[in-house]
């Protein structure tokens, strides 16, 4: 019985849904249908129940979640000790650019302490170009940044962030869920510009429109863009997590706009080919544990 297909199986009944298990487990949605369908030849039996886009556990599915989840602990657990033989440094470097230092840290570094309650942890903020140098030369361990690609660098993607449309309490678009590309030409923008290819992506789609946004404000930071937004300078592209708490207190409304949807910001760890591996593991696996909160 293969763990990566259990793993699978408690994530798609953690999220209730395939394509969520997916994004959480940084695979496609026919990746995890084809674990799940692999683990139930495993074990001779239907473990979901499918009506429509809804799916449920069956009574052998219920019963079979409890040892699944068992059996991750175990593996877990047996897997860190095992890997315990790695010598971990006492001072551990991190390097990370200032969004995931304000939004994508304060989730992980506690988790991390826990793993490694004897290490300490010396943050520091950088660009991505920076960061992927510093890596290179050894003066920095790890670096949570944009993809990036060079020989010497192993690079796995800890967090995928999705960009939504966000408009200020009030705004006639909070009325709607759903609104249009060509609707955005009536509107003043705020437009957060961090150089990564979503941005990029986003901007030229505005190119194909008949009334393009007008953008009134280029921003490098998402505390300034969210600000803005609240304080009606006009509305903008942000990634989810910066705004979580502003949603839930209505100061910020998610729109969807299909034409530009798919976006998200993808931040990965990087480090020297061969070194750090445990502590990069940990990363990794403590991304995963906040993404499923």
């Amino acid at each position: 019985m293969n763990i990566d297909n259990i793993e699978a199986f408690v994530y798609v009944v953690h999220f209730g849904s395939f394509n969520k298990a997916a994004d959480a487990l940084f695979l496609s949605q026919p990746s995890v249908t084809a674990r799940i369908q692999s683990l139930e030849r495993d074990l001779d039996c239907k473990l979901f129940d499918r009506i429509g886009k809804k799916i449920n556990l069956t009574d052998k599915g219920q019963k079979f979640l409890l040892d699944a989840q068992q059996i991750l602990r175990i593996y877990q657990r047996s897997k860190q000790h095992l890997q315990s033989e790695e010598t971990v440094p006492n001072e551990l470097r991190v390097d990370c650019t200032v969004s995931v230092s304000n939004y994508i840290i304060p989730e992980i570094l506690p988790r991390i302490k826990r793993s490694f309650p004897d290490i300490n942890i010396k943050l520091s903020t950088a660009t991505s170009d920076t960061i992927l140098k510093r890596v290179l030369r050894k003066e920095t361990d790890l670096g949570l940044v944009r993809n990036v690609v060079h020989p010497h660098i192993h690079s796995v993607k800890l967090w995928e962030d999705p960009i939504k449309l966000y408009v200020y309490e009030g705004h006639p678009f909070a009325e709607h869920q759903t609104v249009s590309a060509e609707q955005l030409g009536s509107e003043p923008f705020i437009f957060f510009e961090c150089g990564s290819l979503d941005w990029v992506r986003i901007h030229r789609s505005f190119e194909s429109l008949d009334q393009p946004p007008q953008i009134d404000f280029h921003v490098d930071n998402l505390e300034t863009a969210k600000k803005l937004v609240m304080n009606r300078a006009g509305i903008c592209f942000l990634p989810e997590q910066c705004t979580k708490n502003e949603v839930q207190n209505h100061k910020l409304i998610p729109v969807h706009v299909p034409e530009i949807s798919g976006n998200a910001l993808h931040t990965h760890i990087i480090s020297i080919q061969g070194e750090h591996t445990l502590v990069s593991h940990a990363f990794l696996e403590a991304g995963k544990e906040a993404l499923m909160r």
